[in-house]
């Protein structure tokens, strides 16, 4: 049975078989956001990581927009406030949250909305879609990643054009970008989520966290250091297992082996 945990503008709700969905729940303002809701998002995904009830995040916006970026109206607040605090900075709790992290965009997720999609692992999005970097329009420096993640994913020549023309990127062309992993039918992007959720939950949970580690540190630098970390991480790994530890991995396999493989994502 579902459980709400927060009925407030930021809002949490885990399921029993191992799935937490974080809800920007704004949407008369499109899910803008004002300080406060950046303290609540932060929190949220601070308490994903040591709840050992979830096992991964799916993270969505009410209406009919994923999230449109900060409330302007509360701008000075959230730009010249505490910004450099990491435990009230969501993108930087997103970082540090080991569990996987699905997008769900419904809409328009534009500047620091864009900033919250590049943060999650795997980006589900609506047909009707759209990101857009306004940073350039309104006099914004960016500071939750988006002038550097973008163009490690897309390439820096389209990441130059939608960061410096403010021209929305679509989701069929972030999808053939590879920056959305599926592009599905209006409505259909949180269905798609708990899909992809239950196919990583079905996996040896504590190998998803370490690879989800090392994926995502490997890609802070250069291939030949990200292929030692890889290499260190799996001595490490090997050298601390026991023989039970082996025995049950061996279980394991041969309990998926007897098993229908499942459809394909």
């Amino acid at each position: 049975m579902d459980q709400t945990i927060s009925e407030n503008l930021i809002q949490v709700k885990k399921e029993s078989g191992g799935i937490a969905i974080i809800t920007i729940n704004r949407p008369k303002s499109l899910n803008s956001l004002t300080r406060a809701m950046m303290v609540d998002l932060a929190k949220a995904f601070k308490d994903m990581d040591s709840d050992e009830s979830v096992q991964v995040v799916i993270f969505t916006g009410s209406g009919r927009s994923f999230c449109s970026g900060v409330d302007l109206t509360a701008a000075e607040s959230v730009f010249k406030g505490d910004v450099k605090d990491p435990e009230t900075d969501p993108v930087v709790q997103m970082e540090r949250l080991r569990k996987p992290i699905i997008g769900a965009i419904n809409g328009f997720a534009i500047t620091a909305g864009f900033e919250l999609a590049l943060a999650c692992d795997i980006l589900v999005a609506s047909r009707g879609a759209k990101f857009m970097d306004t940073h350039a329009r309104f006099g914004i420096f960016p500071s939750w990643g988006l002038s550097q993640k973008l163009s490690r994913i897309i390439g820096a020549n389209k990441a130059r054009e939608v960061s410096l023309t403010s021209m929305p990127l679509t989701a069929d062309v972030a999808g053939k970008l590879g920056f959305v992993n599926h592009v599905v039918e209006e409505g259909e992007a949180l269905k798609k989520a708990r899909e992809i959720a239950e196919a990583i939950i079905k996996n040896e949970q504590g190998m998803v966290l370490r690879i989800k580690s090392v994926i995502n540190d490997g890609l802070k630098l250069d291939l030949g250091h990200a292929l030692t970390l890889e290499k260190e991480r799996a001595h490490a790994y090997y050298s601390g297992m026991t023989k039970e530890q082996f025995k049950k991995m061996q279980e394991f396999i041969a309990g998926r082996g007897s098993k229908k493989p499942t459809s394909k994502l």
